[in-house]
């Protein structure tokens, strides 16, 4: 699967001031109903993957498992970044679609 879109637009949601990243990031704006979409790095622990997956069931928000830490660090110019949410509900829906289209 080529990511290059996908990891693009999330570089735009970066520059457009509506995402997040980190887990104490995260946790709180999906606790606090801001995220729209949760975005976790594939190779995070098994550990991690729960925590999100639960967390994200918990509060009804959609979750997607991409690439590596490294890439996503990359793309928010970080060194590397294990989870991000989406804060904007059009752009996570964009997002999304990107991700489906890349299947």
């Amino acid at each position: 699967m080529n990511n290059n879109k996908v990891l693009s637009f999330i570089g735009i949601c970066m520059k457009a001031g509506k995402l997040v990243s980190g887990e104490f990031s995260v946790d709180k704006a999906v606790k606090g109903g801001q995220a729209y979409l949760v975005v976790v790095a594939g190779d995070v622990s098994a550990g991690s993957k729960k925590h999100y997956t639960d967390m994200c069931r918990y509060y009804d928000v959609p979750i997607c498992f991409l690439s590596s830490k490294e890439e996503l660090g990359r793309v928010l110019g970080k060194e590397y970044r294990a989870s991000l949410a989406v804060l904007d509900e059009n752009m996570a829906r964009a997002l999304q679609k990107k991700m489906e289209a890349e299947v």
